[in-house]
């Protein structure tokens, strides 16, 4: 019986680690039934390989934003630019942008400037958000709610590892919770208890790719085809059967992600 078809959600596919093997990386991929991958583009201005990734692909589409490590001067990017690029029919969302104060505190006012430019370019184009945040709960919190507050838009807490109490923020904003391969560490008894208590209608699935590789490959290169992994570990969490977790978190995707047109053909 072939398995529901699957998605990865959040993907590196320009980074040399996966681009200089993307033939063997797409073709991994498709025989574990991953029918869409998302990659994320964190430097807007380098979207060249991205955009080439994605018109030769047809199963690949992508994302765009200065990602909050970026140096400040990257972080203060030209609005109307960014909304130019948005209007490419690839680019399916916004990011990622967030708010990272583990590795860099000392950007701080500017990463919370660019995560605002990144939401109002959101909502211009009713485009998603997708969102890092590290060591920043708090004011990740503050911005999205006062930022929804002036006018809703959707998001994706992408590769989400922070507390429970952002958990239920977020998913009271009507926002997806999204699952990587951190799922499936030996320590992340309280990251699991966490998703146990998701709706599953809220969570969305993702690899991260070339980052974070679950186990079983812990320490090696991800790749798209191992959002399988995190997809089996997901349904024993949710204590739901795996074709089920497949099909939902798909599901969720396109929810999300309104701009990726489904093909009913497999």
């Amino acid at each position: 019986m072939n398995k529901e078809f699957i998605v990865d959600s959040h993907c590196h596919l320009d980074f040399d680690t996966l681009f200089l093997d993307l033939n063997n990386v797409l073709k991994e991929a498709k025989k574990k039934g991953v029918k869409k991958m998302l990659t994320i583009c964190t430097n807007y201005n380098q979207l060249k390989r991205v955009e080439k990734i994605c018109a030769d692909n047809k199963e690949v589409v992508y994302a765009a934003g200065i990602h909050p490590n970026e140096p400040e001067e990257a972080l203060d990017f030209d609005q109307v630019k960014f909304s130019d690029i948005c209007k490419n029919k690839n680019l399916v969302g916004v990011g990622e942008t967030g708010l990272d104060f583990h590795y860099s505190e000392s950007t701080e006012k500017h990463q919370i400037f660019s995560l605002i430019k990144h939401i109002e370019v959101a909502k211009e184009h009713n485009l998603p958000v997708i969102i890092h945040s590290r060591d920043a709960d708090a004011k990740i919190k503050e911005i999205l709610t006062n930022e929804y507050k002036k006018g809703a838009f959707n998001c994706v807490m992408h590769c989400f590892s922070s507390s429970s109490y952002l958990a239920d923020a977020m998913i009271e904003l009507g926002f997806y919770l999204s699952m990587s391969g951190i799922i499936t560490f030996k320590k992340s008894n309280e990251l699991r208890d966490i998703f146990s208590r998701v709706p599953l209608n809220k969570i969305i699935i993702e690899t991260d790719s070339p980052y974070l590789a679950p186990v079983p490959h812990r320490g090696k290169r991800n790749e798209p085809s191992y959002v399988s992994y995190i997809a089996k570990k997901g349904a024993e969490v949710l204590k739901v059967e795996e074709e089920v977790f497949r099909r939902e978190t798909t599901r969720n995707f396109y929810n999300l992600f309104t701009k990726v047109i489904e093909e009913n053909e497999h």
